[in-house]
């Protein structure tokens, strides 16, 4: 007897991976968590079954989340983490010596108590003493921060259920205003390859334009993400993600990445015409 899990990634499309067996199921106050082991991609959590993090290619969201910001301005000490319950992304941040505070805000306790048990390599960087981690609503919590943060980066679900918050004019107006003045905000930026992803996709980059005078996309390759073509956001008050990278002095650092580095930093900014053409699109309504 086979098992197997599906996730549609549109209408028409599912990527199904046959698992070894269950580990997990539960029910939090905000969504349903699941925990699957599989021979192809290890153990992997859904999150209302869609894929959060596999143990096979984590590593390439985390790198590239968290990694392009700090490359381009290695001066950052005050962050601020919106969702990334997985502790993925502070994982990678606490590696760097020079930030100073982490504020991590979550909204569903269950999943960081889930994924620490079964995930603490991805966890692992979450008891640094530098990491403030609150579990509460991140909208609610940006709301009355003023100047404080040097990077802002928005690691949520897509925009259903506990996520939607995080993708409205009312956030991103309080994103800008929270962050100093040469500040930095990322967040997950959706698919450009399926429509209803797409239009999401449309959606918060306009968004985001309305606040940051320097508001661009950068792409992944994520192999259990919809389509495997996966897109970051980069907003800044004062920063070019391209012009202002200081490829020497992070390259100094010496960190050990998997799958990040400056050459690939640079030409994740050389989006397909296609995307292009949907970031520029000034017609849609949203």
């Amino acid at each position: 007897m086979e098992l197997w899990f599906s996730e549609f990634h549109s209408k028409g499309v599912k990527l199904s991976i046959r698992i070894d067996k269950q580990l997990y199921s539960g029910k939090s106050d905000f969504q349903r968590i699941d925990v699957y082991d599989s021979e192809e991609l290890g153990k992997f959590f859904t999150l209302d079954g869609y894929i959060m993090i596999t143990e096979k290619d984590e590593f390439i969201y985390h790198d590239m989340i968290v990694h392009v910001p700090m490359a381009t301005n290695p001066n950052i000490e005050n962050v601020l983490v919106i969702g990334a319950g997985d502790g993925g992304t502070v994982r990678e941040l606490v590696r760097y010596k020079s930030i100073k505070k982490i504020d991590m805000v979550e909204i569903d306790r269950m999943v960081v108590d889930v994924c620490r048990e079964y995930f603490p390599d991805s966890t692992c960087g979450l008891d640094d003493p530098r990491v403030n981690l609150l579990f509460e609503d991140g909208l609610k919590f940006i709301s009355d921060k003023v100047n404080e943060y040097d990077l802002i980066i928005v690691d949520s679900t897509d925009p259903i259920g506990p996520g939607e918050g995080l993708f409205t004019s009312e956030f991103y107006g309080n994103c800008f205003k929270s962050l100093k003045r040469d500040g930095i905000l990322v967040n997950q930026h959706e698919s450009p390859f399926y429509d209803e992803y797409s239009r999401l996709m449309q959606r918060a980059h306009k968004r985001i334009r309305e606040f940051f005078p320097i508001s661009k996309v950068y792409q992944v390759h994520i192999p259990t993400y919809a389509s495997g073509h996966w897109l970051f956001g980069f907003a800044s008050k004062t920063y070019d993600p391209v012009k202002d990278l200081d490829a020497d002095k992070w390259n100094a650092l010496g960190l050990a990445t998997r799958y990040y580095n400056t050459d690939i930093h640079k030409g994740a900014f050389a989006i397909p015409n296609y995307v292009k053409e949907l970031l520029d699109t000034e017609d849609c309504h949203f």
